[in-house]
């Protein structure tokens, strides 16, 4: 049956119109003034439509609008808050300012999820709310950022709990017409539709657009008529534990996210892959150019590889997508040999080591392997994936693997409460509104009096307790509960107690069990008389992750427990919504996963810039984040080989740090009964988020390492018809073509004894075999430290060698090289030297392979 099909639109009195321009930015979720309209309407409208503006002016009754349209309080509102979002579209903003030569660029962002605001579930968790907190930092900064995505059917799933407590899932399909979404048409008003191929089928694609303030997001689209159910599933849910399913979205993402933006007329400069979800892309790009440039596959690469950023966020290898070589055979073969590379020359990209065929292919080597800008997400994040990648470049020393790091930071207008927001106007002045990056502002947190703060806090706090309530009233009554346990459910929580909050993705190292490893001592810190604590927990266990659901199941089993049913609460369902509330409300924030395996952690600093005080492994972010005077830490970062033991001994450590530091702190009060160290503390907590772990920070640290650095490699390389991405490319082929003739013969020492002194300058003398390449093409340098037990070297330094043409004549493609270098410290000392590419086109010269060493 054929239907023909209309959207129809609420009908706005024209007073009122701009309420739907309002309602499709995402800009609404970081401005309190605009929420406060629709909550205004009808409260209870908000909450029922998942605080949607788009569902719920689509549900108002008509009448309802025209009384609206007659309220002049409100129209005064409504009035103030679209000039404030006029204003807003219009400002002249930092990456103007800063880099006006590169305004014209664009930087393209893939990701596999976005965490916008709740009434878009298009997410999951930490990742995708990273995402979403990049494109409002983006928008404020004025980096000019493109975003591509998944639009899914039914995004992530819901969690509810059965009577025994196990994670049951739900899914629930999105209506797009009714959420903040428009669909790109045509010239003449058609849906705009590209192809992707998958086993030879054109699979039709979609894109609709999400704007985030002035960032466009992009969300790709194939449950259309066009194609077979087969392919409209493609799009469905958001990470199928199937891997067909997981490829396929994949190579949406990347190949048909390159394909939209060209359907878009959009040209970015830079692509960034925020983890290697989206790694296609890169054979796209390199698709691209060899048929629209003519260039060879090595050259294409030349021209992707300096122009490409990739951010990986998982510290461990298990956690990094690896498909079977066959399964990528059956959708990837013929495009593979279209661009001119074998199929096992394409295996290789994805493989540490590329003659070992039993290696599956893995998205993340590939990427890092086409990407000159690669990073982790925190500075433990980054030591630790140097360490886990440095097979990739085997020549290199760990440290200098060429891996950097930018340290996630959160939008902190998203999370920080209204009334934290209004406390703030009061007291940073202009600046904290209008200049987002002027962090030393933080400071002015010190002039808030301790009284006022904590009142705001307190505030806080009791709308916390009571959203939990009614939260837990709407769970039991669906599994249905008892009237008496609904009764008791009203009451349970105290508003005026420690609270303390753990929420986050029920994944085993994450380690939610650890607070309840020792049952009676937490009955103890739950129960005390006169320091009573209670808990309120969140999060979500993925569909096939049996253990973590065992833990869920665990924790609400104690918590169903007499004596910790009002104590200990556990919250179904966990989004963003939840999350606000309680980032907002707790007193503490407890984070305590196995060390090294957080990589960042972002929910600690929304608390942090909320007044909560972190309790926390030094894991992630907290290495960087903590001192003394701003929180807790559990333990010293130590990392065991024993997962059992070091569970144990942690447990311990975390009850320790409650029952002595933490909880006596809080109730530590002066004769106002004013609890003045622990606010002391919370200032400082606020300060160090506000100033060092902002997605405005964070951007700014991407835009001045990444960015900008690929803009430029961009205009470069493609300049002349990418004459330089070729001479480049032909260059690094020859030099790889000779290097195996390069060696290092001899490193000598003139006149120096065996036992030099601290502070002597050592003379370094290098005999240096070039064969047929030109002293100009290589960089010489020595590198000089300390060594240790094991003759390694130690924090050491490299300094460059120059050719030195006052010594005696070599054979042709040899040389001298001279240098000097000095001793810094007593001990066994080390002198190594090597040799490296050199050439102003490379990015960096951290190339695989092309390291030779003495």
């Amino acid at each position: 049956m054929r239907v023909k099909q209309f959207l129809v639109l609420p009908n706005l009195p024209e007073r009122i119109s701009r309420l739907r321009e309002l309602a499709m930015n995402l800009w609404f979720s970081w401005n309190w003034n605009i929420v406060k309209l629709f909550i205004r309407i009808d409260s209870e409208l908000w909450e029922k439509s998942y605080q949607n503006p788009i569902e719920m002016l689509a549900y108002l009754p008509q009448a309802k609008l025209e009384e609206v349209a007659q309220d002049e309080a409100f129209l005064a509102s409504l009035d103030r808050a679209y000039a404030d979002f006029q204003d807003y579209l219009k400002a002249k903003r930092w990456f103007e300012k800063t880099y006006p030569e590169q305004r014209e660029a664009q930087i393209a962002y893939f990701s596999c999820e976005y965490g916008i605001d709740t009434g878009l579930p298009v997410y999951s968790g930490g990742l995708g709310l990273l995402s979403g907190d990049h494109l409002k930092a983006a928008s404020d900064l004025g980096v000019p950022l493109v975003a591509i995505g998944l639009l899914y059917r039914y995004g992530y799933f819901r969690q509810f709990l059965s009577s025994d407590g196990w994670q049951q899932e739900r899914y629930e399909e999105n209506d797009w017409y009714h959420m903040p979404v428009t669909l790109e048409r045509d010239q003449n008003g058609n849906p705009l539709k590209f192809t992707v191929d998958f086993s030879g089928t054109p699979v039709y694609v979609q894109i609709w657009k999400v704007m985030v303030g002035i960032t466009p997001l992009y969300l790709l689209d194939t449950n259309i008529p066009d194609n077979s159910s087969k392919y409209r599933e493609i799009t469905s849910v958001l990470y199928s534990g199937d891997k067909d399913t997981r490829l396929k979205q994949e190579i949406l993402l990347g190949i048909g996210g390159v394909k939209a933006l060209r359907c878009l007329g959009i040209k970015p400069a830079v692509y960034h892959l925020n983890e290697g979800h989206s790694m296609f892309l890169l054979l796209e790009r390199i698709k691209n150019l060899i048929e629209t440039e003519k260039l060879s596959f090595q050259e294409a690469v030349q021209a992707v590889w300096p122009t490409t950023v990739f951010t990986s966020h998982t510290p461990v290898p298990a956690g990094n997508e690896t498909f079977d070589p066959k399964l990528l055979e059956r959708y990837l073969k013929g495009y593979v040999e279209g661009i001119g590379l074998t199929w096992h020359q394409f295996l290789s990209l994805g493989r540490v080591f590329p003659a070992d065929d039993n290696e599956p292919f893995c998205m993340t080597v590939a990427a890092l392997k086409l990407s000159a800008f690669n990073n982790g997400v925190s500075e433990l994040h980054g030591k630790v994936t140097r360490e886990m990648w440095h097979n990739i470049w085997p020549n290199l020393p760990v440290e200098e693997v060429p891996i950097g790091h930018v340290t996630n930071g959160v939008h902190l207008r998203s999370w920080l409460s209204h009334d934290m927001v209004d406390l703030f106007d009061t007291y940073f002045g202009p600046k904290f509104t209008r200049q987002p990056t002027t962090f030393d502002e933080w400071d002015n947190i010190h002039k808030i009096p301790d009284a006022e703060l904590w009142r705001v806090h307190q505030r806080r706090r009791e709308r916390l307790v009571f959203f939990a309530r009614k939260r837990l009233v709407t769970q039991l009554t669906r599994r249905g509960a008892s009237a008496v346990d609904v009764k008791l459910a009203e009451e349970v929580l105290d508003p005026q107690i420690l609270t303390i909050g753990f929420a986050r993705r029920f994944s085993s190292y994450k380690r939610a069990f650890l607070l309840f490893r020792d049952v009676e001592r937490l009955r103890r810190i739950v129960n005390n008389a006169e320091m009573p604590v209670q808990f309120i927990i969140a999060g979500k266990a993925h569909p096939l992750d049996n253990p973590g659901k065992e833990i869920i199941k665990h924790i609400l089993q104690i918590a169903s427990k007499e004596e910790f049913r009002r104590r200990i609460v556990f919250l179904e369902d966990y989004d963003i919504n939840i999350a606000r509330y309680l980032v907002q409300g707790v007193d503490i924030w407890l984070n305590n996963p196995r060390r090294p395996q957080e990589a960042s952690g972002t929910s600690g600093m929304k608390a942090a810039i909320n007044g909560a005080v972190n309790v926390s492994i030094l894991d992630g972010w907290w290495c960087e984040g903590y001192n003394p005077d701003v929180g807790f830490k559990i333990g010293n970062g130590e990392i065991y080989d024993n997962a059992e033991y070091q569970d144990n001994l942690e447990s311990q450590f975390l009850y320790d740090v409650l029952e002595r530091e933490a909880v006596p702190l809080f109730y530590k009060r002066n004769g106002a009964y004013l609890p003045y160290k622990w606010v002391t503390m919370m200032k400082n907590s606020i300060a160090m988020a506000g100033k060092q772990f902002s997605s405005h920070r964070m951007l700014k640290d991407y835009t001045r390492k990444f960015y900008v650095p690929a803009i430029n490699a961009y205009h470069k390389l493609s300049g002349e018809g990418f004459n330089v991405a070729r001479s480049t490319s032909h260059w690094l082929s020859n030099i790889s073509a000779k290097w195996d003739n390069v060696g290092i013969e001899s490193i000598e020492t003139p006149g120096v004894s065996d036992s030099p002194k601290v502070g002597e300058r050592i003379p370094i003398i290098l005999k240096v075999n070039l064969g047929d390449i030109k002293p100009e093409d290589v960089l010489v340098e020595v590198a000089a430290g300390n060594l240790n037990s094991l003759e390694q070297m130690n924090n050491y330094e490299t300094v460059p060698a120059n050719k030195s043409d006052d010594l005696a004549p070599l054979a042709p493609g040899q040389y001298f090289y001279k240098t000097e270098v000095t001793c810094k410290n007593s001990g066994r000392f080390g002198v190594a030297a090597r040799i490296m590419p050199n050439n102003l086109n490379l990015v960096h010269n951290r190339l695989p392979k092309l390291i030779k060493w003495w």
